[in-house]
């Protein structure tokens, strides 16, 4: 019976829709996990500025070793439990470390007279660029997976230089650095949901950390920007 099926066009057909609401199920969790991991970043970032949280401050290198050491230690454990609740556990967990991280940067914003509403502009502006990316990523026939290898070369590029700006201290690297970074981040939204779309990431807690991870980094560089160059003292 199946062979007739498939004969007709009838198994076939029942195979792709089946896949396609595979895809649905993966993108939907993926924005709704997403959506959720803003809370716990949110509330990282009001703890880290109220309780005037230093992540080693007085030493640059060495707080960047150690993050990316935790980082990367949550992104081993997050793979090896991305297909049970302590996967999601350990997403959140993630996510408030990050708020924390990102603490310093706002309670920085803050001290400006118009620091909220910069705030404001560049969860604005980060939300918009995300509605575009995933647009384009869900209406799009065009295939942009060829885009990962030249994204991953540019993040390496970009974390060198930030490496090399810890020693040399120019603001116009730093500028230069976080306008690429929007632009580079900004395509890996669009590479990243695409990959959901087109079936190549079928796990939603995996596609969130990914998803996350860019809409992090927009949003960072651009209020870092916004703050150098909208920042009032008045």
């Amino acid at each position: 019976m199946n062979d007739k099926l498939n004969t007709y066009g009838f198994g076939n057909a029942g195979a792709a829709a089946g896949a396609v609401t595979v895809r649905n199920r993966v993108l939907r969790n993926t924005y709704w996990l997403l959506a959720l991991s803003m809370v716990p970043t949110v509330l990282g970032a009001w703890i880290g500025v109220a309780t005037g949280f230093s992540f080693m401050a007085a030493s640059p290198g060495l707080s960047l070793i150690l993050f990316l050491a935790i980082a990367f230690g949550f992104f081993f454990a997050i793979e090896k439990t991305k297909n049970s609740a302590m996967g999601v556990v350990l997403l959140l967990a993630f996510t408030f470390f990050m708020g924390l991280m990102l603490s310093r940067l706002i309670g920085s914003v803050l001290q400006f007279s118009n620091g909220p509403a910069l705030i404001m502009y560049a969860f604005g502006g980060t939300a918009a660029v995300f509605a575009a990316m995933a647009t384009i990523a869900t209406v799009s026939k065009r295939d942009f997976s060829g885009l990962g290898k030249f994204l991953f070369v540019g993040v390496i590029l970009l974390i060198l230089a930030s490496v090399a700006n810890i020693w040399l201290q120019l603001p116009s690297l730093m500028i230069t650095v976080s306008v690429i970074a929007i632009g580079i981040f900004s395509a890996y939204m669009l590479y990243d949901v695409q990959r959901v779309v087109n079936g190549g990431e079928t796990n939603y807690i995996t596609a969130t950390l990914a998803i996350y991870l860019d809409v992090y980094n927009v949003f960072v560089n651009l209020l870092a920007l916004l703050g150098i160059f909208g920042g009032s003292r008045e």
